[in-house]
């Protein structure tokens, strides 16, 4: 009878760890990139990729230069897909409907700003 008493608790426990544990999702974001010599530079995908993944519950960023997407593995409870967009447009970049923040913006290399 303990044993099977044990085994109950030991199962209701995970039970309530697992619904406690932080859930990881990922997101794709829509982050054109006019770069008139490349697509992914220190300023343009690569500034993505290195700088965004030191924003607290960002786990993995991928800048694709063919779709012109960044893709962001995240934890759900640290951070929102709405700080996400914030986070790329303080980069200078937009965010699906997300415009760049213009202070961001001055910051990119004048090849990566396109036609002004």
């Amino acid at each position: 009878m303990r044993t099977i008493l044990f085994i109950a608790f030991l199962f209701a426990t995970q039970l309530v760890v697992a619904q406690k544990a932080p859930k990881r999702q990922t997101i794709t974001v829509k982050t054109p990139n006019t770069c008139s010599h490349c697509k992914v530079c220190e300023t343009c995908g690569g500034k993505l990729e290195s700088e965004m993944v030191f924003v607290k519950g960002i786990q993995l960023v991928t800048y694709n230069e063919a779709d012109q997407t960044t893709t962001v593995v995240y934890w759900t409870k640290k951070i929102t897909p709405e700080q996400i967009r914030k986070e790329i447009s303080l980069l200078g970049f937009d965010a699906d409907e997300v415009k760049a923040d213009p202070n961001g913006y001055k910051q990119r290399d004048g090849c990566c700003k396109g036609e002004e």
